[in-house]
């Protein structure tokens, strides 16, 4: 009956591991467009105040500054069963936030591979931030 009863649980606990994981996807710049105009999460900006305004942004973006000092409360903060639609400059920040993001549980994060730059590459529209 012991036995069993490790099985149980041991399945049990898998299961809720299994059902509670992060699916993070790395994507290219026309998949990150296709979320986008679904509306398929919610589109977050990870640079800082200067590149958002020397750079632009994605249209429909909110900033998290992630070398802020408060980032990583300002992300813990969100709604972990919403998709959350990330980008940097590059890609690098946006990988790490991904990461993030993943060990804090979060259900679904898009990841735009190389950033705001790639996205640029493909021709893709920027807005100056207001």
């Amino acid at each position: 009956m012991k036995k069993l009863l490790s099985i149980l649980f041991v399945f049990a606990s898998l299961s809720f591991f299994a059902q509670n994981k992060t699916v993070v996807e790395n994507v290219n710049a026309a998949t990150f467009k296709k979320y986008i105009d679904a509306k398929k999460g919610e589109l977050i900006d990870l640079r800082t105040n200067d590149e958002l305004k020397n750079k632009g942004m994605i249209k429909g973006a909110k900033q998290i500054d992630f070398l802020a000092k408060d980032a990583e409360e300002l992300i813990t903060k969100l709604d972990h069963n919403k998709t959350y639609l990330i980008y940097c400059a590059g890609g690098g920040r946006s990988g790490d936030c991904a990461a993030l993001m993943e060990k804090q549980g979060f259900s679904h994060v898009v990841n735009l591979e190389k950033g705001i730059e790639g996205w640029k590459k493909e021709g893709l529209e920027v807005v100056t931030p207001k």
